[in-house]
Formats: C-alpha cells, sequence, structure tokens
C-alpha cells in the first residue's frame, strides 16, 4: 500500500493508497456480533453536591425538592424554601451496561446538568439508581465527577473552556444484578450479524463457519445475516460460538472515497480507479487516457501460429497548469490522480471539487460520502 500525503502547506491533509492492499483475512468478532449481543442504556435522576457556589439557583424547584428527599431519607426534615444553597446541582444520569455483567462489576457513568447550574467541576454525585428500560435498577452510581473543563465568573468577566456541566464518573456504578445476553434460543439456530451488510462477505461467512467445522452448519439469510445451527456441531453452545467467532475470513471492500469539506479531508480506499475523463479548472487540466495494444507470443523472433493474442492496456494521467507541467504514470487510480494533482499545487478544496465532478461524470468508479 501506498500512501500520500500533501505536504504541511497545504490547509489540509490529504490521505490516499495508490494501489489496492492484498486481501487480508478478519476475524468474525471484527465484522459483526451474534444476534442478541447487545449493550443495553440505563439512566437515572441525582444530585451533585460540594459545587463551590457554581450550583442551581433558587429558582430551580426540582433541585430544592430532590436535596429535600434525600436529606429526608438520612433523617432530616428540611423544607423545600429553607434550601438556597448554590451548591447542588440536579443531573441526569447515564451508562451502558455491557451484554454480559456480574453482579458487582463497575461500569463508567456520565453526568449532566439539568438546572441552570454553571459548573459540576469539584462535585459529588450522590448515590442514583440506574434504571433499566424495564424501570429496574441494574446498577447504583457514586463518586466524584470528573469534568474537562472549567467556568469562571468575575465582575461579569467570564472565561470558560469545553462544557463545565456535564462530566464522567470513573468506574462510578456498580452492577446490582446479573444480566447474561440471550443469544441462541435452546436447540434452535443463532444468528451472526454483519457490522456492514454485504452479499458477498456473508457467503464468505457461511463458507468460512462450515469448512471450520467440516460440517453444512451456516447458511446465507440475507446481506447482513448468516444462520448458524449449532446442534448440528455437536458441541456445547459457547464452545461452538467461541470457534466461530475466531473463523478468519476476507471481507469483500467497497470502492468509497469519504470527503470532509470542514477540514478538506480526503480519505480513498485503496486501487479506486478512474475511466477516461478531461477535467479543466481556471489553469489546470487534467487528462486520463487509455490505449490497448495487442500482443503475440513469439519463439526466435516469429510469431507463433495459431496462438491467442493479449491486449495490453497502458492508462495515461496527464495534468498540465499554465507552466505547461506534465505528469505521467501507468497506472490510473485516484492515489495518482492526488500525487499529480498536488505535484501540480492544487488546493485541497479544490482536489474535492474536481472528484465530485468526476463523480458526476461518471468516471470515479467508487461511493462519495461527504461528511
Amino acid at each position: 500500500m501506498k500512501a500520500i500525503l500533501l505536504p504541511l502547506a497545504c490547509l489540509a491533509a490529504v490521505v490516499a493508497s495508490a494501489a489496492p492492499a492484498p486481501a487480508t483475512p478478519v476475524r468474525l468478532k471484527e465484522l459483526g456480533r451474534f444476534g442478541g449481543w447487545r449493550e443495553n442504556a440505563l439512566v437515572g435522576y441525582g444530585i451533585v453536591t460540594g459545587l463551590p457556589g457554581t450550583g442551581d439557583s433558587a429558582r430551580s424547584g426540582v433541585t430544592r425538592q430532590a436535596l429535600q428527599s434525600a436529606l429526608s431519607r438520612l433523617g432530616a426534615t428540611v423544607a423545600p424554601d429553607q434550601i438556597q444553597s448554590r451548591n447542588v446541582a440536579a443531573v441526569i444520569v447515564t451508562a451502558t451496561l455491557p451484554p454480559t455483567v456480574t453482579q458487582g462489576d463497575r461500569i463508567d457513568v456520565t453526568v449532566a446538568s439539568i438546572g441552570d447550574a454553571r459548573s459540576l467541576a469539584g462535585g459529588t454525585l450522590l448515590m442514583t439508581p440506574l434504571l433499566g428500560p424495564d424501570q429496574r435498577p441494574y446498577a447504583l452510581a457514586q463518586g466524584s465527577v470528573a469534568v474537562g473543563g472549567y467556568r469562571f465568573d468575575a465582575d461579569q468577566n467570564v472565561r470558560q473552556k469545553n462544557l463545565p456541566t456535564a462530566g464522567i464518573v470513573s468506574g462510578g456504578a456498580t452492577v446490582e444484578a446479573n444480566v447474561e445476553a440471550e443469544i441462541g434460543g435452546g436447540a434452535g439456530p443463532i444468528t451472526f450479524v454483519l457490522r456492514s451488510p454485504d452479499y458477498t462477505t456473508a457467503s464468505k461467512v457461511a463458507a468460512g463457519v462450515n469448512a471450520a467445522f467440516g460440517l453444512p452448519i451456516a447458511r446465507m439469510r440475507s446481506a447482513g445475516v448468516v444462520e448458524i445451527t449449532l446442534a448440528r456441531s455437536g458441541l456445547d453452545a459457547n464452545v461452538a460460538m467461541a470457534r466461530i467467532e475466531n473463523v478468519a475470513v476476507e471481507p469483500d471492500h467497497e470502492a468509497r472515497i469519504v470527503l470532509n469539506e470542514r477540514s478538506g479531508t480526503v480519505v480513498v480506499g485503496g486501487g479506486v480507479t478512474i475511466a477516461p475523463v478531461t477535467i479543466a479548472q481556471g489553469d489546470l487540466k487534467v487528462s486520463v487516457s487509455v490505449d490497448r495494444d495487442a500482443a503475440f507470443p513469439q519463439i526466435y523472433g516469429g510469431y507463433v501460429p495459431g496462438a491467442r493474442g493479449l491486449v495490453i492496456t497502458n492508462t495515461r494521467l496527464d495534468v498540465a497548469e499554465d507552466r505547461d507541467a506534465v505528469l505521467s504514470s501507468p497506472g490510473t487510480t485516484v492515489g495518482d490522480l492526488i500525487q499529480g494533482l498536488s505535484r501540480a499545487k492544487v488546493k485541497t478544496r479544490e482536489m474535492i471539487a474536481i472528484l465530485q465532478a468526476m463523480k458526476a461524470a461518471g468516471a470515479l468508479n467508487a461511493e462519495i460520502v461527504v461528511q
């Protein structure tokens, strides 16, 4: 693989691959997941205390009510109108529960203010139950909030970095209930779901699983789903799935170009080809041409009677400016084009416009994704 990087003098970077990389086998666990293997969202409502006067104001009735409820559980009786502290903030706490966890495991939580607090820096989250979609508590969160920013006010002057009204509590939640992902349905088949659906890749996955077990236990059900019957393998389901996720196949890749117009970045997959085309932009002219020659086998200077000829394709890429600068290349890929344009001092954003125009003209054999 040949990578091309424009000089630092350009406003942005362009990364391209001038030649297709050899296919590399990839394990199935990197290509997708078993059906039913999924994470679960948790959410809770709590309060952060210990803030240096940057919490919610007295206008926040929700904060006063939450603090009164927390104090009452601890045996203190306080009326809501008696709470005037700005050292407390009402927050929403979120977390992601892994597909399989055991009681006592710890997970990270995210804390975000829902009131008019100016900053959560220096605060401590009080014990907050985290509920699942079934309204059952699966974890308890508590701990110091780490905020990647700050906000300081003085005499109507404000200095702020990032967003100090949100933070994380690393390992701040303790799992209170065992969770086990439901993958198989007893003796029924399970499914393997591809992260990027593709018929060619799905057929390779089914063939790879069958070859690994020596039995036809897998079949392609759609472009993104492969159905596997574990009962035919004669192995324990967990052992069979461990073997399946380590089966290596060569996934098929779609020719794709990703353009980011904000940063001027172009990322090109290897071997993206260009059809014969001529492009003119200002004083710049890009020309792609294809020549085909016939060749016949020879022995001692003479042609072999009855031998079939071969057609040899030679592709030429020319980039010319008003200075008559010309670049020739034996092969024509997007990598060759970008290299030629960079030598001609073409700006990155102009390259993006050229690629989009080539796609519209039908000369670029790749999907363009604009971010």
